[in-house]
């Protein structure tokens, strides 16, 4: 059965054309399911008929709040959401100055491998379709009662490991007759597959492009990011030069600062002749401790004098403030807490 939240607005009215329905009707079904409806029904200005037909021909997508946590710190809510066929997924609302951002999951786990990352410790399990990407923001809205202005790519999943679904996701999420997010204000974060940047590169989107760079040399790349052996860093800023040329657009680099193993001055200095002519900004992850792995944050002074050494060069270096320090808000903490749970309600039956 098609999932309706994913079509788009045109693909709406081919397929009530194909039902004998006007297709106008097209856009009052998109408002409709853009608005969070839970059910056909909700839908009152089209006829029981029809509303009758659409749930015998569609499957509409309805997500439930499996956890909810929102921190006493700063007031960012961290949502679990359970989905039709019982996985489980992360999102992240949080707020600031310009308004309220929201961090998405794009897959149900990865299988990126990331040693500093809770969300591939299981490995993937499957991707989301663009519907069900749309929904973490609707659901998100509705219950918070607050409207969403940014939106990150960055929570479980590799987001150009889902490549079409994501796209999808894009445009029906900056589509005008929807929630109409544009897409200046939407980020998508990359662990570095190279050629998927290119193909993004080609489709001239506005978003921002954010580079999961963690590391200037191979060796390092490789011991924490298994992508780097596919596509190692040389690779990795060809794709970020074509990236740039192509479309015009500034790319965001993040780097996980971790203790003895990617904050050493050596690397700020490799780091630093990388991005040398080449409009770039660097964002330092304080890295949030994950119990199965060995890594470590580094330590603040550290940052500082990382951060200090980047700009001394002429690199534009920002240290990423900390969110939801009290509610598992790191990336996959709290699913990952949550299959524990259920593994062990399991072997008590």
């Amino acid at each position: 059965m098609t999932e309706i939240k994913s079509l788009s607005i045109d693909e709406l009215k081919t397929a009530l054309k194909e039902m004998g329905e006007k297709p106008f009707r097209a856009g009052q079904i998109f408002k409709w399911l853009h608005e969070g409806v839970e059910s056909f029904e909700e839908m009152s200005n089209l006829s029981k008929d029809l509303r009758a037909r659409l749930a015998e021909n569609f499957l509409l997508t309805v997500p439930e709040v499996a956890r909810k946590q929102v921190s006493r710190v700063d007031g960012t809510v961290k949502y679990l959401w359970r989905l039709r066929d019982g996985n489980c997924v992360e999102s992240v609302l949080m707020h600031y100055e310009h308004g309220v951002s929201v961090c998405v999951s794009t897959q149900v786990g990865c299988r990126m491998g990331c040693k500093f990352c809770a969300s591939g410790l299981n490995g993937r399990t499957r991707s989301l379709s663009a519907g069900e990407i749309l929904d973490e923001i609707l659901f998100m809205q509705k219950d918070s009662g607050e409207k969403v202005s940014n939106i990150v790519l960055m929570g479980t999943g590799e987001p150009l490991d889902n490549y079409d679904n994501v796209l999808k996701f894009l445009h029906l999420v900056s589509c005008p007759e929807g929630i109409n997010i544009g897409q200046r204000h939407i980020s998508l974060s990359t662990s570095g597959i190279a050629d998927r940047i290119e193909m993004l590169a080609r489709e001239k989107l506005q978003i921002t492009l954010s580079v999961s760079l963690h590391a200037p040399d191979d060796e390092t790349r490789s011991s924490i990011m298994p992508v780097n052996d596919a596509y190692p860093v040389e690779r990795l800023m060809k794709a970020c030069r074509y990236y740039f040329d192509t479309t015009g657009r500034r790319i965001s680099y993040e780097y996980m600062m971790a203790r003895d193993k990617t904050d050493r001055s050596w690397q700020a200095d490799l780091l630093a002749k990388l991005l040398k002519g080449r409009p770039a900004h660097v964002n330092l992850i304080p890295l949030n401790e994950v119990a199965e792995s060995p890594l470590k944050p580094s330590r603040p002074e550290t940052v500082r004098r990382f951060q200090q050494a980047l700009e001394k060069r002429g690199v534009t270096a920002t240290v990423r403030r900390k969110l939801g320090p009290d509610i598992d808000a790191a990336c996959g903490q709290l699913r990952q807490r949550q299959l524990k749970e259920d593994g062990k309600s399991r072997s008590r039956d």
